[in-house]
């Protein structure tokens, strides 16, 4: 009997491995039967944007952490596929920040080629997953919520492909129950206009910070603070943007600070993260971490060690992102053909401990993405996903690190060469700062929307 794979989510990691056995069976290869489960109503996971916060049409969680004026925060060329160029795609040079719909329809342009939408359920959720010993069946439960249908079938392998950027971990200050105006965390940011005028805290110093901050400058904040609990960003930022220690408590309109300062706020964002939350799964097939280079108990960052038919994918805390999660993908199918076989328990056990021995030792920022550089570069020579040049990626990575620290506001404006084609970006029709139509069609038109709107 044909042996039958369970990929839960429709994201980025999910259609990499639907891609990943697309690839394998248009060179010849007998595939699994696949099955995707999406509980959105489209594919493009974090990427397919959404209005809603809290529960969605059907009542379940929210998945999207995306918010409109969202734009690239690194160079597209450090998460170009390699089998797919943004060139092939789009046809003409752009640049290397583009906003969230122009990702999405990049996305999208890909799996469309290959053809793999057939493969997906769409708004199914998930319910459980279990496994029998016996058998060495896994039982998925979803739900179909387009016939009001729960049901269950059994897969010989599972890939979890639901990101880990949906549950947001929320933390609470004295004074949160009674303070006067609004909080919310990242993943229910959803419009900068929103804050357009007010005096707007948020809490954390990490890439939300950054962006949901830069994002509310740019549409108009009257005050930005952020708060960290360890270190500042350090960025230049605008005169009405300013950074103090951590915040202590909240009392009326006012915020206090670990400094002894205090100041007026309007609003309050927590960017603070996100937890690695799969209520689907039960405890025996749980992976338990924190946002980290190399969680433990998933060999080659993929296989769940006690069942490695369990497969895991975009896990990491993420330097690379689509790229990464191809290479991912790919090795995962070569396993499931039988291509490449995995060592014993004992193996992967000394392998993955010595993987996060090293993440242990890394301290800048170079360090940390050059540890996932060659994670990526030894899980692609193992397999036929197209390679590309590893260092390439990293210089692009040093340098897009060093113009952020030359102008958190004017970095998006840079252009970069493409590691898969060659072709250097060429600056967009806009300054990112000026830029506030970040829709597709106004983003690929050869003049800026505000000029169009003002000659007609």
């Amino acid at each position: 009997m044909n042996q039958r794979v369970a990929i839960i989510g429709a994201g980025p990691c999910g259609l990499a491995q639907l891609r990943a056995f697309q690839s394998a069976q248009a060179a010849g290869a007998d595939i699994p039967e696949l099955v995707c489960f999406e509980k959105q109503a489209d594919w493009g996971g974090m990427w397919n944007y959404t209005w809603r916060t809290g529960l969605d049409e059907h009542g379940e969680p929210v998945h999207g952490s995306m918010y409109r004026y969202l734009w690239s925060n690194g160079p597209k060329e450090c998460l170009e596929f390699a089998d797919y160029s943004f060139d092939e795609h789009f046809g003409r040079p752009m640049g290397s920040y583009p906003p969230r719909e122009v990702l999405w329809d990049y996305i999208k342009g890909r799996v469309e080629k290959a053809g793999v939408r057939p493969y997906i359920r769409f708004d199914t959720a998930v319910r459980n997953v279990s496994f029998d010993a016996d058998s060495q069946l896994f039982t998925v439960t979803a739900h179909d919520h387009l016939n009001d249908r729960t049901y269950s079938e059994t897969f010989d392998f599972v890939v979890v492909a639901s990101g880990h950027f949906s549950t947001p971990n929320v933390p609470s200050f004295p004074g949160f129950e009674r303070f006067a105006g609004r909080v919310l965390h990242a993943h229910d940011f959803r419009d900068a206009l929103e804050f357009k005028g007010k005096d707007v805290l948020i809490v954390g110093a990490s890439y939300s910070a950054e962006d949901i901050g830069s994002q509310c400058y740019k549409y108009g904040a009257r005050s930005i603070t952020s708060c960290y609990r360890s270190a500042p960003m350090g960025y230049k930022w605008p005169a009405n943007w300013e950074e103090r220690p951590l915040l202590t408590h909240v009392q009326g309109s006012t915020a206090f600070f670990a400094d002894g300062s205090s100041k007026h706020i309007d609003a309050i964002i927590l960017c603070t993260g996100y937890k690695h939350h799969f209520p689907f799964l039960p405890e025996s097939l749980r992976l338990k971490t924190g946002n980290r280079l190399w969680p433990l108990n998933l060999y080659k960052g993929v296989f769940w060690e006690p069942n490695p038919k369990l497969i895991y994918l975009g896990m990491q805390d993420q330097w690379y992102s689509f790229n990464m999660f191809d290479a991912q993908a790919w090795y995962a199918r070569d396993v499931i053909l039988g291509r490449i076989a995995l060592p014993d328990a004992e193996h992967m056990r000394t392998e993955n401990l010595a993987w996060r021995q090293e993440e242990e030792t890394l301290e800048t920022a170079q360090e940390m993405f050059e540890f996932q550089g060659e994670y990526i570069r030894q899980l692609i020579a193992a397999t036929d996903y197209p390679s590309f040049d590893i260092a390439e990626v990293n210089a692009t990575f040093l340098q897009w690190k060093e113009d952020k620290y030359e102008s958190i506001m004017g970095y998006r404006d840079k252009c970069y060469r493409s590691l898969i084609t060659g072709t250097l970006a060429t600056p967009h029709h806009t300054p990112w700062l000026e830029a506030l139509d970040d829709s597709l069609t106004a983003y690929l038109a050869d003049a800026p929307t505000d000029c169009l709107k003002s000659a007609s």
